[in-house]
């Protein structure tokens, strides 16, 4: 018997997938996998693993927009490639796609195209200010986790006959922080 399995994807904990879900409902899917993740890569996202590990002969995946499946042309490929060789299609509720059709096809590759293009301008723009702030001396970039002070504790320490994971241990920093201070503080890594 086909299915219907709806996938619905927000890319922050801070956003919901409530008005996907309701769409896709409203489409008929009888399973639907949601999940807070990037689209910008397959990696991490296990609810559409599953679906693409579990999707069978003549189900159609739905969602609601194609940026919620993918982020970038060669996923999108990825994505539609596992999907058929499973003997699937791919539907979108809000866009003229679907892969059982050829105008559906060749909407989907253009679709994919300005998804990743979208991606690329925003990385850029944001690229763009950072570079900006920097100039204008508002950004000066992450500061360090360690503070000058826990470097002069961890010498002190280590001057006084104490390993480096106990160091670690009793000022509840990592192993590798405690060797990278003592190399800084003695000029060698």
């Amino acid at each position: 018997m086909a299915n219907k399995i709806g996938y619905a994807r927000v890319s922050t904990l801070d956003q919901d997938t409530a008005i996907q879900v309701a769409a896709l409902q409203a489409a008929g899917c009888g399973i639907i996998r949601q999940e807070k993740a990037s689209g910008t890569s397959m990696n991490g996202r296990t609810e559409l693993q599953t679906i693409l590990d579990f999707i069978s002969p003549g189900d159609t995946l739905v969602v609601t927009r194609i940026d919620r499946l993918a982020r970038s042309i060669g996923d999108l490929q990825t994505i539609v490639r596992a999907i058929k060789a499973n003997g699937a299609t791919l539907h979108c509720t809000e866009q003229p796609i679907d892969t059982g059709t050829a105008a559906g096809k060749a909407f989907l590759d253009m679709l994919g195209v300005f998804a990743e293009f979208e991606t690329n301008l925003r990385r850029e723009r944001q690229l763009e200010g950072i570079a900006a702030a920097k100039a204008a001396g508002v950004y000066k970039g992450r500061p360090a986790k360690l503070a000058s002070a826990v470097g002069d504790k961890v010498a002190e320490m280590k001057a006084a006959g104490m390993g480096a994971t106990e160091i670690a241990d009793k000022l509840g920093i990592a192993r590798r922080s405690v060797y990278r201070l003592l190399g800084a503080a003695q000029g060698d890594v």
